[in-house]
Protein backbone atom coordinates (compact mmCIF):
# COMPACT_ATOMS: atom_id res chain seq x y z
CA UNK A 1 0.00 0.00 0.00
CA UNK A 2 3.01 2.48 0.85
CA UNK A 3 4.34 1.84 -2.51
CA UNK A 4 1.47 2.64 -4.17
CA UNK A 5 0.10 5.90 -2.57
CA UNK A 6 3.76 6.96 -3.05
CA UNK A 7 3.65 6.25 -6.61
CA UNK A 8 -0.23 7.71 -7.19
CA UNK A 9 1.26 10.81 -5.41
CA UNK A 10 4.59 11.03 -7.68
CA UNK A 11 2.62 10.28 -10.78
CA UNK A 12 0.11 13.68 -9.66
CA UNK A 13 2.94 15.78 -9.12
CA UNK A 14 4.68 14.28 -12.29
CA UNK A 15 2.07 15.24 -14.64
CA UNK A 16 1.50 18.79 -12.91
CA UNK A 17 4.90 19.24 -13.31
CA UNK A 18 4.62 18.21 -17.06
CA UNK A 19 1.85 20.37 -17.86
CA UNK A 20 2.52 23.93 -16.20
CA UNK A 21 6.44 23.05 -16.65
CA UNK A 22 5.94 22.76 -20.46
CA UNK A 23 3.90 26.08 -20.69
CA UNK A 24 6.35 27.84 -18.22
CA UNK A 25 9.10 26.96 -20.71
CA UNK A 26 6.89 28.55 -23.57
CA UNK A 27 5.82 31.30 -22.03
CA UNK A 28 9.92 32.39 -20.15
CA UNK A 29 11.52 31.45 -24.00
CA UNK A 30 9.06 34.09 -25.77
CA UNK A 31 9.94 36.51 -22.70
CA UNK A 32 13.18 36.34 -23.36
CA UNK A 33 13.22 36.82 -27.05
CA UNK A 34 10.89 39.15 -26.88
CA UNK A 35 13.21 40.87 -24.09
CA UNK A 36 16.14 41.03 -26.50
CA UNK A 37 14.85 41.88 -29.67
CA UNK A 38 13.22 45.12 -27.18
CA UNK A 39 16.62 45.82 -25.92
CA UNK A 40 18.46 45.60 -29.04
CA UNK A 41 15.28 47.86 -30.63
CA UNK A 42 16.21 50.42 -28.10
CA UNK A 43 19.84 50.26 -28.15
CA UNK A 44 19.95 51.05 -32.09
CA UNK A 45 16.74 54.13 -31.28
CA UNK A 46 19.35 55.44 -28.54
CA UNK A 47 22.33 55.07 -30.56
CA UNK A 48 20.31 56.83 -33.38
CA UNK A 49 19.38 59.89 -31.10
CA UNK A 50 23.42 60.31 -30.42
CA UNK A 51 24.19 59.91 -34.29
CA UNK A 52 21.11 63.11 -35.04
CA UNK A 53 22.76 65.19 -32.06
CA UNK A 54 26.21 65.12 -33.75
CA UNK A 55 24.99 65.72 -37.12
CA UNK A 56 22.93 68.20 -36.16
CA UNK A 57 25.85 69.81 -34.40
CA UNK A 58 27.74 69.65 -37.14
CA UNK A 59 30.24 67.15 -35.58
CA UNK A 60 32.34 64.31 -37.37
CA UNK A 61 31.27 60.90 -36.56
CA UNK A 62 33.80 58.18 -36.05
CA UNK A 63 33.96 54.37 -34.09
CA UNK A 64 35.96 55.68 -31.15
CA UNK A 65 33.80 58.42 -29.95
CA UNK A 66 30.23 55.88 -30.21
CA UNK A 67 32.50 52.59 -28.74
CA UNK A 68 31.10 53.43 -25.08
CA UNK A 69 28.00 54.18 -26.03
CA UNK A 70 27.23 50.35 -27.12
CA UNK A 71 27.52 46.79 -25.08
CA UNK A 72 30.61 45.43 -26.36
CA UNK A 73 28.82 42.47 -26.98
CA UNK A 74 26.90 44.17 -29.43
CA UNK A 75 27.86 44.83 -33.18
CA UNK A 76 26.68 48.33 -34.91
CA UNK A 77 26.27 49.94 -38.18
CA UNK A 78 25.82 53.35 -39.00
CA UNK A 79 24.95 54.36 -42.41
CA UNK A 80 24.88 58.20 -43.38
CA UNK A 81 24.48 58.78 -47.17
CA UNK A 82 27.57 61.08 -48.13
CA UNK A 83 29.50 60.65 -44.65
CA UNK A 84 30.12 56.56 -45.35
CA UNK A 85 29.43 53.99 -42.73
CA UNK A 86 30.59 53.43 -39.50
CA UNK A 87 31.24 50.05 -37.82
CA UNK A 88 31.59 49.59 -34.11
CA UNK A 89 32.38 46.23 -32.79
CA UNK A 90 32.63 42.48 -34.39
CA UNK A 91 29.83 41.29 -36.71
CA UNK A 92 28.35 38.17 -35.23
CA UNK A 93 27.75 35.39 -37.49
CA UNK A 94 25.27 32.32 -37.38
CA UNK A 95 21.46 33.35 -35.90
CA UNK A 96 21.68 37.58 -35.22
CA UNK A 97 19.15 39.72 -33.08
CA UNK A 98 19.01 42.84 -35.67
CA UNK A 99 17.37 46.13 -34.58
CA UNK A 100 17.18 48.85 -36.98
CA UNK A 101 16.62 52.38 -36.56
CA UNK A 102 16.35 55.76 -39.17
CA UNK A 103 17.37 59.23 -38.42
CA UNK A 104 16.13 62.50 -39.57
CA UNK A 105 18.66 62.76 -42.33
CA UNK A 106 18.54 59.92 -43.81
CA UNK A 107 20.90 58.02 -42.14
CA UNK A 108 20.69 54.23 -41.03
CA UNK A 109 22.02 52.24 -37.68
CA UNK A 110 22.14 48.78 -37.30
CA UNK A 111 22.34 46.61 -34.06
CA UNK A 112 22.85 42.82 -34.07
CA UNK A 113 23.71 40.92 -30.66
CA UNK A 114 24.69 36.97 -31.39
CA UNK A 115 21.33 35.00 -30.76
CA UNK A 116 23.73 32.08 -28.46
CA UNK A 117 23.03 35.02 -25.85
CA UNK A 118 19.10 34.10 -25.73
CA UNK A 119 19.78 30.54 -25.59
CA UNK A 120 22.35 30.89 -23.09
CA UNK A 121 19.23 32.65 -21.34
CA UNK A 122 16.68 30.24 -22.10
CA UNK A 123 19.06 27.42 -20.51
CA UNK A 124 19.45 29.18 -17.45
CA UNK A 125 15.28 29.97 -16.86
CA UNK A 126 15.34 25.64 -17.53
CA UNK A 127 17.61 24.92 -15.54
CA UNK A 128 15.79 27.26 -12.90
CA UNK A 129 12.44 25.46 -13.71
CA UNK A 130 14.21 22.31 -13.45
CA UNK A 131 15.39 23.00 -10.26
CA UNK A 132 12.42 23.89 -8.79
CA UNK A 133 10.52 21.13 -10.06
CA UNK A 134 13.25 18.57 -8.53
CA UNK A 135 12.27 20.30 -5.30
CA UNK A 136 8.82 19.82 -5.68
CA UNK A 137 9.35 16.26 -6.91
CA UNK A 138 12.00 15.77 -3.59
CA UNK A 139 8.59 17.45 -1.27
CA UNK A 140 6.50 15.05 -2.83
CA UNK A 141 8.06 11.96 -2.23
CA UNK A 142 8.58 13.14 1.17
CA UNK A 143 4.53 14.12 1.82
CA UNK A 144 3.39 10.89 0.22
CA UNK A 145 5.84 8.56 2.10
CA UNK A 146 4.19 10.29 5.59
CA UNK A 147 0.74 10.00 4.15
CA UNK A 148 1.66 6.69 3.21
CA UNK A 149 2.62 5.69 7.06
CA UNK A 150 -0.10 7.91 8.38
CA UNK A 151 -2.23 5.48 6.65
CA UNK A 152 -0.58 2.30 6.41
CA UNK A 153 0.32 1.92 10.01
CA UNK A 154 -3.25 1.97 10.97
CA UNK A 155 -4.31 -0.67 8.99
CA UNK A 156 -0.98 -2.76 10.20
CA UNK A 157 -2.12 -1.55 13.28
CA UNK A 158 -6.08 -2.96 12.83
CA UNK A 159 -4.40 -6.13 11.10
CA UNK A 160 -2.61 -7.06 14.37
CA UNK A 161 -5.65 -6.80 16.29
CA UNK A 162 -8.13 -8.88 14.27
CA UNK A 163 -4.60 -11.04 14.02
CA UNK A 164 -4.93 -11.42 17.91
CA UNK A 165 -8.68 -11.77 18.26
CA UNK A 166 -8.71 -14.54 16.08
CA UNK A 167 -5.53 -16.37 18.35
CA UNK A 168 -7.81 -15.81 21.58
CA UNK A 169 -6.38 -12.69 23.09
CA UNK A 170 -9.78 -10.36 23.18
CA UNK A 171 -8.05 -7.33 24.93
CA UNK A 172 -9.35 -3.83 23.26
CA UNK A 173 -6.44 -1.76 22.74
CA UNK A 174 -8.65 1.51 22.69
CA UNK A 175 -6.19 2.78 19.86
CA UNK A 176 -7.37 5.79 17.26
CA UNK A 177 -5.54 7.17 14.41
CA UNK A 178 -7.66 10.41 14.02
CA UNK A 179 -8.78 9.13 10.69
CA UNK A 180 -12.35 8.63 11.09
CA UNK A 181 -12.59 5.44 8.80
CA UNK A 182 -9.80 4.05 10.72
CA UNK A 183 -11.34 4.84 13.78
CA UNK A 184 -14.93 3.50 13.27
CA UNK A 185 -12.87 0.57 11.88
CA UNK A 186 -10.94 0.23 15.67
CA UNK A 187 -13.97 1.12 17.38
CA UNK A 188 -15.79 -2.09 15.76
CA UNK A 189 -12.81 -4.04 16.40
CA UNK A 190 -12.76 -2.99 20.41
CA UNK A 191 -16.47 -4.05 20.69
CA UNK A 192 -15.88 -7.02 18.91
CA UNK A 193 -13.27 -7.63 21.63
CA UNK A 194 -14.86 -6.89 24.27
CA UNK A 195 -17.87 -9.14 23.29
CA UNK A 196 -15.59 -12.12 22.71
CA UNK A 197 -14.42 -11.67 26.21
CA UNK A 198 -17.68 -11.46 27.79
CA UNK A 199 -18.55 -14.83 25.78
CA UNK A 200 -15.15 -16.21 26.88
CA UNK A 201 -15.71 -15.05 30.79
CA UNK A 202 -18.91 -16.36 30.52
CA UNK A 203 -17.61 -19.99 29.08
CA UNK A 204 -15.04 -20.27 31.86
CA UNK A 205 -17.60 -19.28 34.32
CA UNK A 206 -19.96 -21.72 33.22
CA UNK A 207 -17.40 -24.31 33.16
CA UNK A 208 -16.08 -23.27 36.77
CA UNK A 209 -19.69 -23.24 37.81
CA UNK A 210 -20.49 -26.67 36.69
CA UNK A 211 -17.35 -28.30 37.73
CA UNK A 212 -17.82 -26.91 41.18
CA UNK A 213 -21.52 -27.95 41.25
CA UNK A 214 -21.30 -31.18 40.00
CA UNK A 215 -18.64 -32.55 42.05
CA UNK A 216 -20.32 -33.35 45.21
CA UNK A 217 -23.56 -34.71 43.32
CA UNK A 218 -21.31 -36.89 41.34
CA UNK A 219 -19.40 -38.06 44.13
CA UNK A 220 -22.68 -39.62 46.30
CA UNK A 221 -24.20 -40.84 42.44
CA UNK A 222 -20.97 -42.81 42.61
CA UNK A 223 -21.28 -43.81 45.65
CA UNK A 224 -24.74 -45.48 45.35
CA UNK A 225 -23.85 -46.96 42.14
CA UNK A 226 -21.44 -48.53 44.12
CA UNK A 227 -23.46 -49.71 46.72
CA UNK A 228 -25.76 -50.83 44.11
CA UNK A 229 -23.10 -53.33 42.42
CA UNK A 230 -21.57 -54.45 46.06
CA UNK A 231 -25.19 -55.81 47.03
CA UNK A 232 -27.86 -58.83 46.17
CA UNK A 233 -30.23 -57.44 47.87
CA UNK A 234 -33.20 -56.57 45.38
CA UNK A 235 -34.95 -54.57 47.70
CA UNK A 236 -32.01 -52.49 48.35
CA UNK A 237 -30.86 -52.08 44.61
CA UNK A 238 -34.56 -50.98 43.80
CA UNK A 239 -34.15 -47.93 46.56
CA UNK A 240 -30.53 -46.64 45.98
CA UNK A 241 -31.33 -47.01 41.84
CA UNK A 242 -34.36 -44.75 43.00
CA UNK A 243 -32.25 -42.63 44.42
CA UNK A 244 -29.72 -42.58 42.10
CA UNK A 245 -32.03 -41.12 39.85
CA UNK A 246 -33.49 -38.59 41.54
CA UNK A 247 -30.15 -37.48 41.81
CA UNK A 248 -29.82 -37.82 38.15
CA UNK A 249 -32.75 -35.56 37.53
CA UNK A 250 -31.11 -32.87 40.27
CA UNK A 251 -28.06 -32.98 38.55
CA UNK A 252 -29.87 -32.42 34.86
CA UNK A 253 -31.54 -29.97 36.38
CA UNK A 254 -28.76 -28.27 37.81
CA UNK A 255 -26.49 -27.75 34.71
CA UNK A 256 -29.76 -26.52 32.90
CA UNK A 257 -30.15 -24.05 35.45
CA UNK A 258 -26.53 -23.20 35.40
CA UNK A 259 -26.96 -22.45 31.33
CA UNK A 260 -29.87 -20.39 31.87
CA UNK A 261 -27.75 -18.23 33.87
CA UNK A 262 -24.92 -18.29 31.56
CA UNK A 263 -27.12 -17.36 28.72
CA UNK A 264 -28.97 -14.50 31.13
CA UNK A 265 -28.62 -14.39 34.80
CA UNK A 266 -32.16 -12.50 35.15
CA UNK A 267 -34.21 -15.47 33.49
CA UNK A 268 -35.73 -17.78 35.76
CA UNK A 269 -38.24 -20.66 36.23
CA UNK A 270 -39.60 -19.92 39.53
CA UNK A 271 -42.86 -22.19 40.67
CA UNK A 272 -44.14 -22.57 43.43
CA UNK A 273 -43.10 -25.47 46.22
CA UNK A 274 -42.89 -27.26 49.18
CA UNK A 275 -39.96 -25.93 50.75
CA UNK A 276 -39.80 -28.79 53.42
CA UNK A 277 -39.09 -31.49 50.98
CA UNK A 278 -36.33 -29.16 49.30
CA UNK A 279 -34.78 -29.24 53.09
CA UNK A 280 -35.47 -32.57 53.82
CA UNK A 281 -34.03 -34.09 50.62
CA UNK A 282 -30.39 -32.01 51.15
CA UNK A 283 -30.12 -33.07 54.96
CA UNK A 284 -30.93 -36.58 53.86
CA UNK A 285 -27.88 -36.62 50.75
CA UNK A 286 -25.43 -34.77 53.33
CA UNK A 287 -26.12 -36.87 56.53
CA UNK A 288 -23.93 -39.49 55.64
CA UNK A 289 -20.95 -36.90 54.95
CA UNK A 290 -21.26 -35.18 58.21
CA UNK A 291 -21.37 -38.28 60.04
CA UNK A 292 -18.37 -39.62 58.51
CA UNK A 293 -17.10 -36.32 59.50
CA UNK A 294 -18.31 -37.11 63.29
CA UNK A 295 -20.83 -34.24 62.91
CA UNK A 296 -24.70 -33.60 62.73
CA UNK A 297 -26.72 -31.72 60.95
CA UNK A 298 -30.49 -31.14 62.05
CA UNK A 299 -33.25 -28.67 61.04
CA UNK A 300 -36.00 -26.81 62.55
CA UNK A 301 -38.18 -24.00 62.50
CA UNK A 302 -42.12 -23.61 60.75
CA UNK A 303 -43.01 -26.52 58.56
CA UNK A 304 -45.41 -26.71 55.81
CA UNK A 305 -43.65 -23.26 54.12
CA UNK A 306 -44.40 -23.01 50.19
CA UNK A 307 -41.98 -20.50 48.14
CA UNK A 308 -41.88 -19.60 44.79
CA UNK A 309 -38.61 -20.28 43.07
CA UNK A 310 -36.96 -22.87 41.38
CA UNK A 311 -37.02 -25.71 43.33
CA UNK A 312 -33.43 -26.87 41.89
CA UNK A 313 -31.69 -23.80 42.11
CA UNK A 314 -32.70 -23.42 46.06
CA UNK A 315 -31.44 -26.58 46.61
CA UNK A 316 -28.10 -25.86 45.19
CA UNK A 317 -27.71 -22.25 47.37
CA UNK A 318 -28.60 -25.09 50.22
CA UNK A 319 -25.64 -27.50 48.81
CA UNK A 320 -23.42 -25.01 48.70
CA UNK A 321 -23.81 -23.62 52.15
CA UNK A 322 -23.84 -27.09 53.49
CA UNK A 323 -21.22 -28.00 52.08
CA UNK A 324 -19.08 -24.44 53.33
CA UNK A 325 -20.20 -25.88 56.37
CA UNK A 326 -18.80 -28.63 56.23
CA UNK A 327 -15.45 -27.68 55.18
CA UNK A 328 -15.06 -24.00 57.06
CA UNK A 329 -17.09 -24.68 60.00
CA UNK A 330 -17.51 -27.27 63.16
CA UNK A 331 -19.75 -28.22 65.05
CA UNK A 332 -23.39 -29.10 63.87
CA UNK A 333 -25.07 -27.31 61.55
CA UNK A 334 -28.48 -26.37 61.87
CA UNK A 335 -31.18 -25.76 59.12
CA UNK A 336 -33.91 -23.19 60.14
CA UNK A 337 -36.69 -21.81 58.33
CA UNK A 338 -38.57 -18.96 59.27
CA UNK A 339 -40.96 -15.87 58.23
CA UNK A 340 -40.45 -12.41 57.63
CA UNK A 341 -43.13 -10.37 55.92
CA UNK A 342 -43.54 -11.82 52.56
CA UNK A 343 -40.98 -13.52 52.97
CA UNK A 344 -39.50 -17.43 53.27
CA UNK A 345 -36.33 -17.41 55.40
CA UNK A 346 -33.84 -20.70 55.61
CA UNK A 347 -30.78 -19.75 57.91
CA UNK A 348 -27.77 -22.11 57.54
CA UNK A 349 -25.66 -21.55 60.59
CA UNK A 350 -22.46 -24.13 62.23
CA UNK A 351 -20.64 -24.02 65.53
CA UNK A 352 -17.40 -22.90 64.00
CA UNK A 353 -14.85 -19.77 63.94
CA UNK A 354 -17.06 -17.98 62.04
CA UNK A 355 -16.36 -15.83 58.72
CA UNK A 356 -12.82 -13.33 59.19
CA UNK A 357 -14.07 -9.88 59.41
CA UNK A 358 -11.91 -9.10 56.32
CA UNK A 359 -13.85 -11.23 54.37
CA UNK A 360 -17.09 -10.67 55.50
CA UNK A 361 -18.05 -8.17 52.91
CA UNK A 362 -16.13 -9.75 50.13
CA UNK A 363 -17.67 -13.67 51.31
CA UNK A 364 -19.92 -14.12 48.26
CA UNK A 365 -17.35 -12.34 45.28
CA UNK A 366 -15.85 -15.24 42.86
CA UNK A 367 -12.51 -16.65 44.05
CA UNK A 368 -12.48 -15.14 47.78
CA UNK A 369 -11.94 -17.80 50.25
CA UNK A 370 -10.99 -18.38 54.01
CA UNK A 371 -9.08 -21.32 53.22
CA UNK A 372 -7.83 -22.80 50.41
CA UNK A 373 -10.83 -24.05 48.46
CA UNK A 374 -12.08 -22.34 44.89
CA UNK A 375 -14.29 -19.53 46.03
CA UNK A 376 -17.17 -20.18 43.95
CA UNK A 377 -19.62 -22.29 45.36
CA UNK A 378 -21.00 -19.23 47.65
CA UNK A 379 -20.57 -16.74 44.36
CA UNK A 380 -22.66 -18.98 42.46
CA UNK A 381 -25.42 -19.78 45.31
CA UNK A 382 -26.06 -16.30 45.49
CA UNK A 383 -26.08 -16.08 41.29
CA UNK A 384 -29.19 -18.93 41.58
CA UNK A 385 -30.94 -17.11 44.36
CA UNK A 386 -30.82 -14.09 42.63
CA UNK A 387 -31.92 -15.59 39.28
CA UNK A 388 -35.33 -16.13 40.65
CA UNK A 389 -36.06 -12.71 42.76
CA UNK A 390 -34.37 -13.68 45.91
CA UNK A 391 -31.05 -13.20 47.75
CA UNK A 392 -28.80 -14.51 50.15
CA UNK A 393 -27.52 -12.79 52.64
CA UNK A 394 -24.73 -13.33 55.85
CA UNK A 395 -26.83 -12.36 58.98
CA UNK A 396 -23.88 -12.77 61.20
CA UNK A 397 -19.93 -13.95 60.85
CA UNK A 398 -19.53 -15.35 64.79
CA UNK A 399 -21.08 -17.66 64.79
CA UNK A 400 -21.56 -17.89 61.20
CA UNK A 401 -25.20 -17.54 59.75
CA UNK A 402 -26.22 -17.31 56.42
CA UNK A 403 -29.84 -16.85 55.28
CA UNK A 404 -31.82 -17.44 51.54
CA UNK A 405 -34.79 -14.84 51.17
CA UNK A 406 -37.54 -16.24 48.92
CA UNK A 407 -40.62 -14.92 48.11
CA UNK A 408 -43.96 -16.89 49.87
CA UNK A 409 -46.25 -18.50 47.27
CA UNK A 410 -49.51 -16.30 48.00
CA UNK A 411 -51.99 -18.60 49.60
CA UNK A 412 -49.43 -20.10 51.73
CA UNK A 413 -49.87 -16.86 53.68
CA UNK A 414 -53.54 -17.22 54.42
CA UNK A 415 -54.95 -18.83 57.35
CA UNK A 416 -52.99 -19.78 61.31
CA UNK A 417 -48.81 -20.09 60.76
CA UNK A 418 -48.03 -23.53 61.56
CA UNK A 419 -46.01 -23.66 64.94
CA UNK A 420 -42.51 -24.27 64.46
CA UNK A 421 -40.76 -27.82 64.08
CA UNK A 422 -38.44 -29.09 66.94
CA UNK A 423 -35.23 -29.49 65.74
CA UNK A 424 -34.33 -33.01 64.91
Amino acid sequence: MRRRLIQSTLAVVLVVIAVFGVSLVIVETRTITTSAQESVDSEALRLMSIVDSRLLGGEHITSGILSKQISTERYARIEMPGRGNVEIGTRPTGSVIRGVAEGAEGETVTVEERGSSINREVVRTLLIIGAVALLAVVAAVLLAVRQANKLASPLTDLAETAERLGSGDPRPRHKRYAVPELDRVADVLDSSAERIARMLTAERRLAADASHQLRTPLTALSMRLEEITVTDDLDTVREEATIALTQVERLTDVVERLLTNARDPRTGSAVGFDLDEVVKQQIEEWRPAYRSAGRAIVCSGRPEMRAVATPGAVAQVLAALIENSLMHGGGTVALRTRVTGNQAVIEVTDEGPGVPADLGARIFERSISGRNSTGIGLAVARDLAEADGGRLELLQQHPPVFALFLSREAHSRKGLTPPERPVR
